[in-house]
């Protein structure tokens, strides 16, 4: 699973070897960087409907709806930054509710709903410095009271309108001079309260709304272009995240990017005693198609807000803006390396857990500030990557070893030296630290083991690949439940127990992996390879009795000799997949 060169393995034999270890640390959480998000713009704008995007130019263009007298306003920001005037606002129309807003090069494109529910288009060709005159889009029928839109472009000449009204979702498609006709998409909910489209491949979907139960959702779903789905076709809808009807609390105005990955800010509101409204976000993986709706557990954005924030992007950066608010984010995660400070590293892998202690020289005070300056990527939460090896003939080789996450560090003085002393744990901490929000089910026969852990994983922001897997991996479709409040660590391991393949975590990824009794070693130790130093330990079993209950059936099986000496040590799965 190492590949490594013949000088890196002949060194690694040798009495005379001399280690050489690479250590990194970077602003990722598994493959995606932990945008680090500074605000530019505080305004005293109300909080209502808005839009953003960012044509070729860098150029932040800005949208706002007055609550109070439903006039639009719209902003450019040539050269967005630090020092930019985000206070400036031009009248751009009245009796205006819902907008959105899409860009390509030069090319912006805008639609603004207005008060009885008309839709109505404007471009620009100049990134967004002069508009056309604002053209009705005739729908067909007579407009919904609440009425969203969305809009993206695939290219300069290629652009899909999306409209909701109550539960119903129409697109339009212009390609080039050929406007299309609108048309119904093939899903179903009873209301949508938001949506937003962004072309990669395909036009990816995020809605907000309720279904047939009355229960709040945020779903993703695909418009085919031809790479996941037929072109024409609509995707059925997956869920991102889920409200039960009766909790208060309720999901709108998603909005959805595609920086680096794709990435969606959309608002929970709580009408409960304690009634807040506050953007969440959440990420794909980082190889992930849309279409997987693969996603990291939502997280909530520290800002008090009814209707959200946009998501944009251009060249390093990417952007949010609201009415009364813009904030940006580097692309690119913050990395710092600190090979040559390492005194001394332990690591430690067990079953379902995996820790370090990076030891680095503090005499000089050069980590008294971590989190800042040269050192701004060592944070909670930051990723520790380890990179083994020695040094050869041909200079330091190494290898990527699994990648740790920071917990927290410590300060050490001891015999006249200092020490900074940094602790980090792998994938299964991040799993063993995620708890189930809701319950999950799963019906038999709806998701296969492999597909569950790649659910579990996601939540967390991580991957799973498989080097093999066992017939029972792939082939077995159980009945699965995640309890509230259960670890995404537990709740792994729960479904490790159904199937001989083993979970385990190198470079920021897990690999599942059936490991058969008559494979190949990957290295054996000979004579000829030193051996600084071998330990050999043994210790009673954890279990040395099992019961197994399934549907009406129950199993059991025993270590008589150990039980003979320290008595049973019971353990007992309860599983309704087995009859």
């Amino acid at each position: 699973m190492k590949n490594l060169s013949s000088t890196l393995l002949e060194a690694q034999k040798s009495e005379s070897r001399l280690p050489y270890v690479k250590v990194e640390v970077v602003e990722r959480v598994g493959g995606v960087t932990r945008l680090i998000w500074s605000r530019l713009y505080t305004g005293s704008e109300p909080d209502f409907y808005h839009a953003a995007a960012m044509p070729g130019d860098g150029s932040l263009v800005r949208l706002r709806v007055d609550p109070n007298t439903h006039n639009l306003y719209r902003q450019r920001v040539t050269s967005p930054g630090p020092e930019s005037d985000f206070s400036s606002w031009t009248l751009w129309s009245n009796s205006t509710c819902a907008v959105a807003l899409t860009s390509y090069g030069q090319y912006v494109t805008c639609l603004r709903v207005n008060e009885g529910g008309w839709v109505y288009e404007s471009h620009s060709s100049d990134y967004g410095q002069n508009w056309s005159d604002w053209s009705y889009f005739n729908l067909g029928s007579s407009p919904a009271a609440d009425v969203r839109v969305a809009v993206a472009y695939k290219n300069s000449t290629t652009i899909l309108f999306l409209f909701a009204a109550v539960g119903t979702l129409y697109r339009r498609l212009r390609e080039g001079d050929d406007w299309g006709s609108w048309a119904p998409w093939t899903n179903s909910l009873s209301s949508i309260s938001g949506v937003s489209v962004v072309y990669q491949g395909d036009w990816n979907v995020i809605v907000s709304g309720q279904d047939s139960s009355n229960n709040y959702k945020v779903c993703t779903c695909v418009y085919g272009d031809g790479y996941s789905a037929p072109p024409g076709t609509w995707s059925p809808l997956a869920e991102l995240t889920l409200s039960s009807a009766g909790s208060g609390v309720e999901f709108h105005y998603p909005y959805l990017a595609f920086p680096d990955v794709f990435r969606a800010f959309f608002v929970e509101k709580y009408q409960g005693p304690d009634v807040y409204s506050r953007p969440l976000w959440s990420h794909s993986l980082a190889t992930a198609d849309f279409i997987s709706n693969l996603w990291r557990e939502p997280v909530p954005f520290n800002l008090s807000s009814s209707h959200g924030v946009a998501i944009t992007h251009h060249d390093s950066y990417a952007w949010l803006s609201n009415a009364l608010g813009v904030w940006r984010a580097p692309l690119s995660p913050a990395a710092v390396e600190l090979t040559d400070d390492v005194i001394e590293i332990t690591a430690v892998t067990e079953p379902f857990s995996g820790r370090v202690a990076v030891v680095l020289r503090n005499d000089d005070g050069r980590y008294k500030e971590p989190g800042s300056g040269e050192y701004a990527p060592i944070k909670e939460g930051s990723k520790l990557l380890i990179y083994p090896g020695y040094r050869t003939t041909l200079g330091a080789e190494f290898s990527l070893d699994t990648a740790y996450w920071i917990e927290g560090w410590e300060y050490v003085s001891a015999a006249g030296r200092s020490y900074f002393v940094l602790h980090g744990r792998d994938g299964w901490s991040l799993l063993d630290h995620w708890r189930a929000r809701r319950q999950f089910t799963w019906a038999q026969g709806e998701k296969n083991i492999f597909q569950l852990l790649s659910f579990l994983l996601a939540q967390v922001g991580l991957e799973v690949y498989a080097f093999s897997t066992s017939g029972a991996m792939v082939n077995q479709y159980p009945t699965f439940t995640i309890h509230p409040r259960e670890s995404g660590a537990t709740a792994v391991r729960r479904l490790l127990e159904m199937v001989p393949d083993v979970l385990f975590f190198l470079s920021d990824s897990s690999y599942v992996k059936n490991p058969l009794p008559d494979e190949d070693s990957a290295y054996s130790y000979g004579t000829d390879h030193a051996i600084l130093e071998a330990r050999y330990t043994s210790g009673a079993q954890e279990i040395n009795r099992v019961q197994v209950y399934g549907d009406g059936i129950m199993s059991e099986r025993f270590a008589w000799d150990e039980i003979a000496r320290i008595y049973d040590r019971l353990g007992q799965v309860h599983d309704l997949n087995l009859d």
